[in-house]
């Protein structure tokens, strides 16, 4: 059997030698050694305790692993529920999630003026959970950027989804002089807006030339062994990235551009 060579460079990546990663999942060294040097698969339960270990989905460290019976059922509980479009989400559902968030909340969307629009209180929300110590991050799209007059152009509305972008930006002016509230613009193509509370998602569908807010959500939570979480918070992080310089410092106004 080949090396497994994405565990060595999680193992490293966390700092681990694999003598403390079998002290920490309760295996013997040599167990370490022979998942890595000769691609050895652990046992289900033993391949979550190490996932969570060194912070990554155990299919990522197994991917022959994805089409197991228990992770297709594990996937498939995340689903908590889904909304036929984002109007049947009740507001008290946002509201819940984001009160509820203890160490994160991400917003990623073109413009989500729907949260100051619809959800009255929410910004004076999200100002209150990032000053308890919650990082709160804002990914919006930015107004010139190609992706957003292409979407405005699908959706028939043409420059006024750049005009949601930098309304929502307006809106949310004041929430980034918070300390712990970051926001980055984007101009990525979006195939759904996420939004991330602790370990809850709402994932709105996006479809070709029908507004986001006409298409299902899901409401997703994380569980071990489960898929649909950390694919979507993957979503989150790539998006995130290559907003990459266009961040704000926390007492500033607004975000560069702008």
């Amino acid at each position: 059997m080949t090396s497994n060579e994405v565990l060595r460079a999680a193992i490293l990546g966390a700092g681990l030698s694999h003598e403390t990663l079998a002290e920490r999942v309760g295996v013997d060294q040599k167990t370490v050694e022979r998942w890595v040097a000769g691609g050895r698969i652990p046992h289900r339960r033993t391949r979550l305790t190490v996932a969570q270990a060194l912070g990554k989905d155990d299919v990522v460290l197994w991917p022959q692993t994805a089409d197991e019976p228990q992770a297709l059922r594990a996937a498939q509980a995340e689903l908590v529920q889904l909304f036929p479009n984002r109007g049947s989400v009740p507001a008290q559902c946002w509201y819940e999630l984001a009160g509820s968030a203890v160490e994160t909340i991400d917003l990623l969307a073109y413009a989500a003026s729907f949260l100051h629009d619809a959800l009255p209180g929410f910004t004076d929300l999200l100002a209150e959970r990032a000053r308890t110590g919650t990082r709160v991050r804002l990914l919006f799209g930015d107004p010139t950027s190609e992706a957003v007059a292409l979407r405005g152009e699908e959706e028939g509305i043409g420059d006024l989804l750049a005009g949601r972008c930098s309304l929502s930006w307006n809106y949310f002016r004041e929430l980034l002089k918070e300390p712990g509230v970051e926001a980055r613009q984007h101009g990525t193509t979006l195939y759904n807006s996420i939004f991330r509370f602790d370990d809850d998602i709402l994932v709105n569908t996006h479809a070709y030339g029908v507004p986001a807010s006409h298409s299902p959500v899901l409401h997703i939570r994380r569980l071990p062994g489960g898929r649909l979480f950390s694919h979507y918070v993957a979503c989150i992080e790539d998006v995130w990235t290559e907003g990459q310089g266009r961040s704000r410092p926390h007492h500033a106004a607004r975000p560069e551009g702008m």
